[in-house]
């Protein structure tokens, strides 16, 4: 990765992570796309060198403003997608370039429509990826652990198990990072 250009799709949990993990591992600039001005902020803090509001309109266009932010005229070499969401896949594969590699790390839809004739017209490699591998648990915790990925901020609610429901509102209203619902009988914090 290391001096690659690389673009992820949402600046959720899983988005926020590919970031702080693509800087981490050497990549020269990264950009982060999405819709939330506050984790667009958060993404700037955490790694990307370039962040881009996705507008709305074709997937055509915002990978060519997107490519222009970045001053990527051939496009970019690694695109993440960590939506699952058709419009974002649509631009990530229209902002790759030739026999760049384009990783499907988010779920959404379970049908989704791929550009098929556009992924073989860029010779585009294409990985589709589910949690971990062999070792990643290891590369993970030690990463952490050295701060060569520091996770300060990720985590900005907490809700004890009886109020389990007020998480799940702060994800739908796309407020803040990621929310930690404590277990039963386990007290804020307390774990």
């Amino acid at each position: 990765m290391q001096g690659k250009s690389v673009v992820v799709f949402g600046a959720g949990p899983v988005g926020q992570l590919c970031c702080s993990v693509a800087r981490a591992f050497g990549a020269g600039a990264v950009l982060v796309a999405d819709v939330v001005d506050c984790r667009l902020e958060f993404a700037s803090k955490k790694g990307a060198t370039h962040i881009y509001k996705m507008r709305d309109a074709a997937p055509k266009d915002n990978a060519v403003a997107l490519l222009a932010s970045l001053e990527e005229t051939s496009g970019t070499d690694i695109v993440i997608d960590a939506t699952g969401a058709q419009p974002c896949i649509e631009c990530g594969i229209e902002s790759l370039r030739r026999g760049g590699t384009f990783v499907q790390a988010g779920l959404g839809s379970p049908k989704i429509t791929f550009p098929v004739g556009l992924i073989c017209d860029k010779e585009a490699v294409f990985r589709g990826s589910f949690r971990y591998g062999p070792g990643d648990y290891k590369l993970a915790i030690a990463s952490v652990a050295s701060g060569r990925v520091d996770l300060d901020g990720f985590v900005t609610q907490t809700f004890p198990f009886l109020e389990a429901q007020g998480a799940f509102e702060t994800v739908i209203q796309k407020q803040g990072i990621k929310s930690v619902i404590w277990g039963p009988g386990v007290e804020d914090g307390q774990y």
